[in-house]
C-alpha cells in the first residue's frame, strides 16, 4: 500500500510540473516567439522603408491583400529581404 501511494504521489508531482512549464510557455516564451516570427514575416513583405537608429528602419507592410491597410514595423537594416524591398 505504502508503494501505490508513493507512486500515486510521484505521478501527482510529474502532473503539476508539466503543467508549471507549460504555464510559463504559454505566458512568458510562447508571445516572444510570435512576436519575432510576425515581425520576420512583416519585415520580407516591408515596403517604404525609412532609416532609424541603431541599424534599425521603419517600414511599411500591407495588413490586406489589397493592400487598404498599412502599418508600420521595425526591421533591421542588415536583412536582405528588407534591403531588397526597399530598392525594389
Amino acid at each position: 500500500m505504502k508503494d501505490a501511494t508513493g507512486e500515486l504521489s510521484m505521478t501527482a508531482i510529474a502532473v503539476v510540473a508539466i503543467a508549471a512549464i507549460g504555464v510559463v510557455f504559454s505566458t512568458l516564451i510562447w508571445p516572444q516567439i510570435k512576436g519575432n516570427i510576425m515581425r520576420s514575416m512583416h519585415c520580407s513583405q516591408a515596403f517604404d522603408c525609412e532609416p532609424g537608429q541603431n541599424n534599425m528602419q521603419t517600414c511599411s507592410f500591407c495588413e490586406d491583400e489589397e493592400c487598404t491597410k498599412v502599418s508600420k514595423v521595425q526591421c533591421s537594416a542588415n536583412s536582405g529581404t528588407t534591403q531588397a524591398a526597399q530598392n525594389g
